[in-house]
Order: structure tokens, then sequence, then C-alpha cells
């Protein structure tokens, strides 16, 4: 045995005391580190740290129109690029179609930008539609700011990915061609595909950049041109059709949940929807004794496909649901003047539901229905997207984008950043259902759900 420690006054007491002192400092820390951290970076940007994301989601709520941005997701995946290259410029204009189709064109565009390690993004252009014919969605260009709040975005993007470099218009690009010409790819192109559907998502996303790069060595080896820098830009914008093309899962349920916020209406819409939505509580106050009312969208414009579910199997299924839940009022959007009195008539006559559109809310407000009909068409379905994410329960059409954005943005309430899959076909998530045909993978274009940035 080896020899004993004399036992000293204090000796035990001591120890044990600093043990105590250790333990509570120790339980200290842990307890501030589960803290939820939240820094503001301009108003409506929060970058929130992932372990403090459980907590972040009694704060924030994702599937509001006005929701902050939370930029952490986007930044983890800017970072796990590794090689930006300057003098590679995308340019995401080639967009078109309503705020479904444009909203995620811009989006898939920008997430392909960041695996290529482009260093330049020209700031988005709205491609419009005309008014006379809607099928027709070739107009002109406008500014970004046609739909959204273009400081939100760059402040967003500057935060989570600053060695983007956002160029006001193609003119601002250094040493761009005159006059201007840019390249273009269809990203799936550069994959093996194998004989399959045509629509089918890009399943190669994650060797993109490696085809990106191996194509941009090939043609400039092709063509005598040099290594691309400042001096010498690379100037690349897609074809038409890349919107639902990306597998938004690939990058985790966070960065789903979180990058379309990047794409904020502008304020001013945002007020206009604010309000809206205001009135219409109290129309449903006034018809059904509570503010509680259903949104509808009926998409039966001229505009809609002949594979789509017709007036009759839109408005039947949502009068029905709509009935069995109780409803007593309801708002309606859609641009089909014509339907929308058959379906209001429809709601009173069989099952007492009043229903409303957004002008018929507005007449009574005159500077806010002046407001209204100073925006287009596209411009005032917006305002229906913010009521509709507002509504107590929705109700919409497959595969309208419109419906599917509104759907899933409202399918965020519930589990935030951690939000898991929308179950294609299924009886909805207590907060929406969409009607429609769900046989087919591809003519049904149940694609777009794995595709869509909400």
């Amino acid at each position: 045995m080896g020899p004993r420690v004399p036992r000293t006054p204090g000796f035990q007491a001591r120890p044990r005391g600093v043990l105590l002192t250790v333990c509570l400092i120790s339980l200290v820390t842990i307890w501030l580190c589960r803290l939820p951290k939240m820094c503001l970076y301009g108003e409506g940007i929060a970058h929130l740290q992932p372990q403090s994301a459980p907590q972040a989601l009694n704060r924030i709520d994702l599937s509001k129109a006005d929701s902050p941005f939370v930029s952490w997701p986007l930044q983890r995946v800017c970072e796990e690029t590794t090689t930006w290259t300057s003098g590679v410029v995308f340019v995401c204009d080639n967009n078109s179609g309503g705020i479904g189709n444009i909203r995620n064109y811009i989006l898939t565009c920008l997430r392909y930008a960041i695996d290529a390690g482009a260093t330049g993004v020209v700031l988005p252009q709205i491609t419009t539609r005309s008014e006379k014919d809607l099928s027709n969605i070739r107009m002109g260009r406008q500014g970004f700011d046609y739909f959204f709040d273009e400081v939100h975005f760059r402040q967003g993007l500057q935060t989570a990915c600053p060695q983007i470099t956002l160029y006001n218009s193609t003119d601002d690009i250094p040493h761009a061609p005159v006059p201007f010409k840019a390249e273009q790819i269809t990203p799936r192109d550069f994959g093996r595909r194998g004989g399959c559907d045509n629509r089918e998502l890009n399943k190669h996303t994650g060797r993109f950049a490696q085809q990106f790069w191996a194509h941009i060595n090939r043609t400039a080896e092709e063509y005598k041109r040099p290594p691309p820098s400042i001096n010498h830009p690379r100037i690349i914008r897609f074809n038409w059709g890349v919107q639902w093309d990306w597998p938004v899962f690939r990058d985790g349920p966070e960065f789903v949940a979180t990058f379309g916020g990047l794409l904020r209406f502008r304020q001013d819409i945002l007020d206009l929807g604010e309000k809206t939505a205001a009135h219409m509580r109290q129309f449903a106050l006034a018809h059904g004794g509570t503010r509680s009312f259903a949104g509808f969208h009926l998409r039966t414009e001229s505009d809609a496909l002949s594979r789509w579910p017709k007036f009759d199997e839109q408005s039947g299924a949502y009068l029905e649901k709509a009935s069995g839940m109780t409803f007593k009022a309801a708002y309606l959007a859609t641009g089909n003047k014509t339907e929308a009195q058959k379906l209001t008539a429809a709601a009173s006559e069989r099952h007492g539901i009043a229903v409303v559109t957004k002008h018929q809310l507005l007449a009574g407000h005159p500077e806010e229905l002046a407001a209204l009909e100073a925006l287009t068409w596209d411009q005032q379905a917006l305002i229906d997207f913010v009521v509709l994410l507002e509504c107590d329960y929705f109700f919409g059409v497959s595969p309208s984008s419109f419906s599917m954005n509104v759907a899933l943005k409202r399918h965020l309430w519930a589990e935030g950043l951690y939000t898991r899959p929308w179950r294609i076909g299924g009886d909805g998530d207590g907060r929406s259902w969409l009607v429609g045909k769900y046989e087919h993978y591809w003519e049904d274009w149940l694609f777009m759900f794995e595709s869509l940035w909400p």
C-alpha cells in the first residue's frame, strides 16, 4: 500500500466547494448556449444560428408573407462552394408566367449560380404578360421591383452570400460584350438522363459544378477564349423552362423553408394585402359571426390548360369541404369574373357561404381600390397571395403553381425550419388542400412539388 495522505482540517470541504462551483458554472454555460441567438441585418433579415433553430420556431412564423429572411441556411450552402471565379456572371431573367413560375425560376437560377461559383448575378428582371391575352406570357421586361422588395433581396443575399456581386443590369457587368450577348445553357443537359421524361428534375445537381466547368473549359479551348476573369467575363443565361429543375430537399429542410424568403413582395403590395385581409375578417364577422374565413383559388382563366380540373370539379370540391368545416365566409381569388359569379351564387344558395373577391371587398374603400386597380393583372394576384396566406383554411388546385406556392408556404407554419415535404395527393396538412389529379407523375405535374421553394 502507498503512503496514507494525512488528514488536515478543511481538506474534504474545499474540493466539494470547488466541485459545486464548477458544476454551477457548467450548467449556466449550457443554459446560455441553448438560448436563441438572433442578430438582425437590416430590417427583415435574421441570421439565426443552427443550434438556436428549435427556439426560433416560436419566434418566427415562416408562413407569413412578410416573414424575415433567415439567412444561415443560405450562408451554409454558399460556404460549401469552395471556388468562386471572377468574371462568371449569371443572368436570371428568362422567366415568364405568373408569380409561382417567375419566383421559382429566379430561385432556381440563383441556386445554380451558387454551385457554379459565379461571383456575379444580374438583378433579375420580370417578364410580363399581355393584359388582353393571358396566354401571351412573353411581353416586355420590367424591373425586379415589379413584384419584389429590392432592398430586402440585396441585404439578404449580401448577408448570406457576400461572394456574389449583384449588378443592377447587364450594362454594369465589367467588360461585357457590345452589343450584349449571353451564353445560353440548360443545366440538365450536362447530365446523362438515360431516356427520362423531359420534365424530370435534374438528378445531376451534385455534379453540376464539375460539368459546368468542363463546359466552360471545353468551349474556351474550342473558341480560343482566355479563362474567365473580370476582363474576360463568361456571362450565362439559362434557356426557358428551368424553374422546376432543382430537387429542393437536396439542401435540407432548413434551406427549403427559408430560401424563398429572399423574394419578399414589395412593401406597398404587402400593405394593401394586409388591409384586404383585415377587411375580409370584418366581412366574415358580419356574415358568419366569426372572423374565420376560407380561401379559394379558382384557376379557370383563359390560359388554364385543358387537362387541369374544370370549374365544376374545383368549385364543387371547395364548397363541399368548406361547408363541412362550417365556414360561412370565403375569399375568392380568380381572374375569371364570369365563373366567380357562378361560384358565389352556388356558395350562397346551396351552402350558405358568403363569397367575396378583392375588388368587392375594397369597393367601400376608394383609396385602396384605386391602389388595387393601378396594379397589373399579375401584380393584383400578389394581393390574393397575401390574403390566402392569412385565411383559416386554403382550397387550391394542382397543378397551379400559384396554388402550390400558397399551400407550401402555409405548410411552414407547423414545423418552421424543420418542415417536412408536403404529402402529395393526400388530404392536406390541416391548413390547406389541393384538388387535382394525382395519378401520373409527369402528366399531372407532380414533379413540381419536389422542385418548389415556398
